[in-house]
């Protein structure tokens, strides 16, 4: 597990890099989440796919689990997403599943999210379903 981590931080690590910020185009990482599991929550089967989907995505080139998570990031902690809304609201899971799809700005800044338009829409659904399990 320990040495598995090491390599999807140094593959992170690499692929920010090589990204070199928002180029408009979503390119999926072949990497696994590299938060480390101190501050990932107690998980459910669906939140469990939900952090899959995102460790194998680009998302970890903006956004962190916690505020406090390691590196910095463009975009904010999924925490403080999670904190914004109301997770039970079906409005609001559509609007951020629509958000992660067709990216967008404006919300958290000025610097445009980078839309996925490859992510299937139920993909994108258990991502934020993930997302406000972080709600304190």
């Amino acid at each position: 597990m320990t040495k598995k981590l090491v390599v999807a931080m140094a593959a992170a690590t690499v692929f920010m890099a090589a990204c070199g910020g928002n180029s408009g185009e979503s390119k999926p990482a072949e990497t696994k989440d590299s938060t480390p599991a101190a501050t990932t929550p107690t998980t459910t089967a669906s939140s469990d796919k939900g952090l899959e989907l995102i460790g194998g995505s680009d998302c970890t080139t903006c956004h962190r689990i916690a505020k406090d998570g390691p590196g910095a990031t463009i975009g904010p902690a999924y925490s403080e997403v999670a904190a914004k809304y109301a997770p039970a609201a079906d409005t609001t899971v559509n609007r951020l599943v629509k958000k992660i799809i067709s990216g967008g700005s404006g919300v958290w800044g000025t610097i445009p999210m980078t839309p996925h338009p490859a992510l299937k829409e139920e993909d994108a659904k258990t991502i934020v379903a993930y997302i406000m399990t972080l709600k304190k």
